[in-house]
């Protein structure tokens, strides 16, 4: 008899593939369920692996746009950095995989739902949350955290027997010695040798960007429009190419921060569940897109509101970073955002060169920016001795 079907999130790498044969082993049914959301894989090979495996129905579902639309641009309009590094590539792509997971749960009356996320890592805390706000009757099964499967696998050779002993394919070639993660959005690297902080991470390591010192001696021009805080078209003004599709927008942003060695970043941080781990982060187009937004928004935002928003942006980042995309804090935060966005547009042109993003200008139909006012030229509608009352009662403070 059947224990119930169960919707796994399947990479078709070892752990899940691993976890695909331990589940049936257990006596469920499983359905594999693999998400593209842009990262690089033979999405047919892995659909045949888990069909050979054993899965009862397996599922690709084309993620991508909807990632982008729905999760990366909230997360632009927020200028979402955790712990002032780290652009939460990872993190946001989470809800997005786990939102789709549920929803063929429920379609195909599964009971259960599973992952390969480690027991001491921030994925399992995002997938579940994830999955118990859609879908609160949901039963997980995380086998990284269950006894009888973490205490028979307790490492990669242990996982590579079990493949050999239940005909589970495997890769020919060694795996790299790090742990990586990949979409749209970034590649992350931990784990392995990395795990030292102090050891530098090799030169091949690197897969979205070019090494800056090996990258073109002539920068590119861009010109990002955006409209409420989100791009609706790129330029490349010497090339005269331009992107105006959100899921374009972003590859073509990765394109040319990749080919320019932008976006590197090597960072220890702080875990939600409360160790610190070392990272490092290729997300050439998430970081120009940050300067990007950072500027025009900037230009055209009140100071007070901005002051408000910058501390919602911090907190959206926390909520994001540790799993609560769908708390209904989470919600509201972003609803704030978006209300705070209605006035950021226009164009931003910048150079990309030598890992580097460098502001060239802006303009908006939106602009605060009196250039007459501000200007030391022209004295404008601004008397200089209103300023002497302004200081006097700022310094009150200070003389008490």
């Amino acid at each position: 008899m059947s224990k119930g079907t169960v919707v796994l999130a399947y990479s078709g790498g070892l752990d899940t593939s691993c976890i695909l044969v331990w589940l049936k082993e257990q006596g469920y049914d499983v359905i594999a369920y693999l998400a593209n959301i842009g990262q690089e894989e033979d999405f047919e090979a892995a659909r045949l692996k888990a069909e050979k495996l054993g899965a009862k129905k397996v599922f690709i579902e084309d993620l991508r746009a909807e990632f982008v639309e729905e999760f990366i641009w909230p997360s632009v309009q927020a200028n979402a950095i955790y712990e002032d590094r780290y652009l939460l590539g990872t993190s946001v792509a989470r809800p997005c995989i786990a939102r789709r997971q549920v929803q063929i749960a429920q379609q195909e009356g599964a009971q259960y739902v599973s992952h390969g996320a480690t027991g001491k890592g921030n994925d399992q805390v995002r997938f579940e949350l994830s999955c118990y706000a859609l879908f609160p009757e949901v039963k997980i099964i995380s086998p990284w955290r269950i006894p009888e499967f973490f205490n028979r696998f307790r490492g990669r050779k242990d996982l590579m027997d079990y493949a050999k002993d239940h005909d589970i394919p495997v890769p020919v070639t060694p795996k790299a010695p790090w742990s990586m993660d990949a979409n749209l959005m970034h590649i992350s690297f931990e784990s392995g040798i990395l795990e030292n902080p102090k050891t530098h991470a090799p030169a091949d390591l690197y897969m979205m960007t070019k090494d800056p010192q090996a990258s073109p001696n002539i920068p590119d021009v861009l010109e990002i429009e955006f409209l409420k805080g989100v791009p609706i078209k790129v330029t490349n003004v010497k090339e005269g190419k331009s992107k105006d599709t959100p899921l374009e927008i972003f590859c073509y942003l990765n394109e040319i921060g990749g080919k320019h060695g932008v976006g590197r970043i090597d960072i220890v941080e702080n875990r939600f569940i409360g160790m610190k781990s070392r990272g490092i982060y290729e997300t050439p187009g998430g970081t120009i897109l940050y300067q990007a937004h950072l500027d025009i928004e900037t230009f055209t935002m009140d100071k007070e509101v901005r002051r408000i928003k910058q501390g919602l942006g911090i907190t959206f980042s926390e909520l994001l970073y540790n799993g609560f995309w769908y708390s209904p804090e989470c919600v509201f935060v972003r609803d704030c955002i978006a209300k705070s966005q209605e006035s950021v547009e226009g164009k931003v042109q910048m150079s990309v060169f030598k890992g580097q993003v460098y502001m060239l200008g802006r303009e908006s139909p939106k602009s605060l920016y009196n250039e007459e006012l501000v200007s030391m030229d022209v004295q404008g509608d601004y008397d200089p001795c209103d300023a002497s009352g302004f200081i006097k009662i700022n310094a009150v403070r200070s003389e008490l």
